[in-house]
Formats: C-alpha cells, sequence, structure tokens
C-alpha cells in the first residue's frame, strides 16, 4: 500500500464518521423534536438549519470526504493486489452513493421545496407532514451507509 493511501483511508474513515454521526443527530433528536412543535415552527427552524448548514466547514468535512473517498474507490482497482482494497472501494463508493448522493438526489430537492413554503400556511403544513416522514426515512439511510462506509474504511486498514 502506497504512503498516501493509509492517510487517505483515515481522512475518508473520519469524515465518514462525523458526517454519519451529524446524520443521526437528526434522526435521533432533531427531526422527531421538531416533529413534535407546531407546524409553523417546526418548518421555520427546518428552513433555518437548511441554511445554516451551507458553511464553508461543513462543506469541507461534506465535500472533502467525497473527493478523498472517490480517490480512494477509483485508485482501489490499481491496487487490487494489496491488502484492504475491496473495503477501500466499498467504503469510497458507500459513501458517495449513500450519503452524497442520496443527499443531493433526494434530501437536497425536498429541503428546496420546504424551503419555498410558507410556515404560515395550510399548504406549508401538508408539505412539512410529508417532509418530516420521507426526509428522515431518507436520513436514516444516509446514516446507515456513511457509518457502514467508515467501518469498511477502518477495516481496509486493518
Amino acid at each position: 500500500m502506497s504512503d498516501l493511501i493509509p492517510t487517505l483511508v483515515v481522512l475518508a474513515a473520519v469524515g465518514s464518521g462525523l458526517v454519519a454521526g451529524l446524520l443521526f443527530a437528526f434522526s435521533t433528536s432533531v427531526m422527531p423534536a421538531l416533529g413534535r412543535r407546531p407546524a409553523p415552527e417546526g418548518i421555520a427552524a427546518m428552513q433555518a438549519m437548511n441554511s445554516a448548514i451551507l458553511n464553508p466547514l461543513f462543506g469541507l468535512l461534506f465535500g472533502g470526504t467525497a473527493v478523498v473517498s472517490l480517490a480512494l474507490a477509483a485508485s482501489a482497482p490499481f491496487t487490487g493486489d494489496e491488502a484492504g482494497a475491496g473495503w477501500r472501494a466499498a467504503g469510497g463508493l458507500l459513501y458517495l452513493v449513500g450519503v452524497v448522493g442520496v443527499t443531493m438526489v433526494v434530501n437536497v430537492p425536498m429541503n428546496e421545496s420546504l424551503d419555498r413554503a410558507d410556515p404560515g400556511s395550510e399548504a406549508g403544513a401538508a408539505e412539512w407532514g410529508r417532509y418530516l416522514r420521507r426526509w428522515t426515512g431518507w436520513n436514516h439511510l444516509r446514516t446507515a451507509l456513511g457509518a457502514v462506509a467508515a467501518t469498511a474504511l477502518v477495516l481496509s486498514v486493518l
């Protein structure tokens, strides 16, 4: 294994774990708490969180982990004779597809739709009910796949 690959694996595993932890917090506490609030409060709070998370630190963590995961997944076939190459490929792909892919294809469009909702309207309340169930379900999947990605990456260096 080249000297760079273990460093990249550690970066990707830690990044995956941190992102999965953030998603876990949303699944287990943030979304249930928002669901207990009146719709206008829940909508307004989620709109604020969707805006606040778009910051350089989160972008570096989320996007940086994606870049490193892509490098690990793409290089694995060329290092297939090295121990852990399969785990590296699996971990990188799980993060890219299960966390980044689901986020971009499902969760971000839902966030954008919720951002357009009027928190005080009946239509907004109906949107909120659908959003809570669907967004949280997909978030559970992102959480699990992020944790599995981190595990696979760790296994690649053991």
